[in-house]
């Protein structure tokens, strides 16, 4: 249909229904003649007109997505040392806070680093004791400054040997309550390590078993996520992409009942995959009651903030023919006959992508 007969009046389809046959006779699809539709005089009391011309709106753009978990609220936690699993203490689905135990392993790296903590911790308090002394003797001319200066030379190096023993403690996540032990001089009586928890969440993988050997910095044990927000992955396609802008609104429909979820466009990729030719825009959307889960196939609806210029057409006057092709009926004077009265005439919309109104 070219744009200059768009211009005409439309019939929503509510006046359809209320056509005589001559409506029926009209040939279906776009390739069919177009045939006039006139209504008696009864029937244009419940005609209702509308008419078209160009406007601005706002496009709102349908597509498919894939639920994601938010990699910002995401994180797989590997070993932090090596060792066999001795206890899980953990199931699947379990909400857990950040710092708690995971799982217990049976770690020589562990243990090693409790007892060079302790020899650093007590190495330091030493060295420190008599660079004080050497200090102390150095203003009653009792030793020399040299010896006094290597002396406290000494003690700083000790004590940065701590301070290093003592954050290799920290990041294998031992106990503050461990960590007070061993500076007040208590044995570690048993020196089990624990895998814990990076962040709040919910442990969505578990992924050793117990005996399971691991090694550090590479087995990944868990995966502990955030579930209160997810992101929706939206497959959308060269068409529509430049309506599309960062910020958006969007709404989420899971299928699972009739309510949405709300959410908005953070990030619009800047690659094309290459089978399917789509780009992946992501919506961030808040989960409450965790209906979303990762994998989960949704449709999304984007509303585009930016103003698109098009002619707006009810939805209720669309009409598909039997190839599912969209059609209005137009108002427009009979030329052959040179009719006084307004027939109806018929015109595809084969070519024509019309926005809701």
């Amino acid at each position: 249909m070219n744009r200059k007969c768009m211009f005409g009046m439309l019939i929503t389809v509510a006046v359809l229904a209320g056509c005589s046959g001559n409506a029926a006779d009209a040939p279906q699809g776009a390739h069919a003649d177009l045939v006039n539709v006139k209504l008696s005089a009864e029937q244009r009391q419940h005609v209702q007109i509308y008419t078209v011309a160009p406007s601005k709106y706002h496009k709102t753009i349908e597509a498919n997505g894939a639920v994601d978990f938010d990699n910002d609220q995401a994180t797989s936690v590997l070993a932090p040392f090596s060792g066999p699993v001795s206890r899980l203490l953990v199931s699947l689905g379990e909400r857990v806070k950040k710092g708690s135990p995971l799982a217990a392993v049976d770690s020589s790296d562990f243990a090693a680093a409790i007892g060079a903590y302790h020899k650093a911790l007590a190495t330091a308090q030493t060295n420190r004791r008599l660079a004080d002394l050497d200090k102390d003797l150095l203003q009653h001319n009792g030793v020399a400054q040299r010896e006094a200066a290597q002396a406290e030379t000494d003690a700083v190096n000790a004590e940065a040997d701590r301070d290093a023993a003592l954050q290799a403690l920290v990041s294998l996540s031992v106990p503050a309550e461990t960590i007070k032990e061993i500076q007040a001089g208590h044995a570690v009586s048993h020196a089990e390590g624990f895998i814990r928890a990076p962040i709040n969440g919910t442990v969505v993988e578990k992924l050793v078993t117990p005996g399971e050997l691991l090694q550090a910095g590479t087995t990944s044990c868990f995966t502990v996520a955030n579930l209160s927000r997810m992101w929706v992955m939206a497959q959308i396609f060269g068409a529509d992409l430049a309506a599309v802008g960062v910020g958006d609104s969007a709404e989420v429909t899971t299928g699972i009942d009739a309510k949405t979820l709300p959410g908005k466009v953070d990030n619009i990729s800047a690659l094309v995959d290459p089978d399917t030719r789509a780009v992946a825009v992501r919506v961030v959307v808040d989960n409450p009651g965790e209906i979303l889960k990762k994998q989960m196939y949704v449709r999304v609806r984007i509303k585009a903030s930016r103003e698109t210029d098009g002619l707006l057409v009810p939805v209720s006057a669309i009409l598909r023919d039997d190839e599912n092709l969209p059609f209005v009926y137009l108002l427009q004077p009979d030329a052959a006959s040179r009719v006084s009265t307004s027939p109806w005439a018929r015109a595809p919309m084969r070519n024509t992508i019309l926005p809701r109104a």
